[in-house]
């Protein structure tokens, strides 16, 4: 079993709509056809959620990220579930963004990590010790910038994704944590 460094990114699992569809919560897919892709922690975890709910949704899956999102685009489904920093660069590299919109509804918290093997702690301690430093220096603010708003080479793409409060809260308060009470 791999081990992982403290948290360096958080995501979380939400819905990507065209605004026109008006979905504001996973509730307002009751009945609606929703993708996602292909093996995926997302894919199983709306699948529990449309039972637990009982929203009798028409679940799709997609080969990749691109295919599910064509759905969307060409309304063989009405939402896309997935990681909302995947969603942000698909609505930012699409042929209208302004099409589409991503929910505020968080559906999961899902903190990213470098993984490591479980037996080295003494990598662990370093790659640790290098994560906080950068957090405590304060340069996550520059490096945060220049990859979340302001043009990615090569295609000078910009997201525009303000910092979440769940990675604010990991760079005051570092954690390695999978539970989601600690984001």
């Amino acid at each position: 079993m791999p081990a992982s460094t403290v948290t360096t990114f958080v995501t979380a699992n939400r819905l990507m709509a065209k605004k026109a569809s008006n979905i504001k919560t996973l509730d307002d897919m009751k009945g609606k056809a929703i993708v996602s892709t292909s093996g995926t922690t997302n894919l199983k975890q709306i699948t529990e959620l449309n039972a637990q709910r009982n929203l009798g949704m028409n679940i799709m899956t997609a080969k990749d990220h691109a295919e599910a999102f064509l759905m969307v685009e060409t309304d063989r489904a009405v939402a896309f579930a997935m990681d909302d920093i995947l969603l942000y660069s698909l609505v930012a590299t699409a042929k209208s963004p302004a099409e589409f919109m991503i929910t505020t509804e968080a559906l999961s918290v899902e903190p990213y990590g470098i993984m490591l093997r479980k037996e080295d702690t003494a990598l662990k301690a370093v790659v640790d010790k290098a994560i906080k430093a950068l957090f405590q220096s304060g340069d996550i603010q520059q490096i945060y910038a220049k990859w979340f708003f302001a043009p990615i080479p090569p295609k000078k793409i910009t997201l525009n994704v303000a910092m979440s409060e769940a990675l604010k809260k990991v760079i005051a308060k570092p954690t390695d944590s999978g539970d989601p009470k600690d984001y």
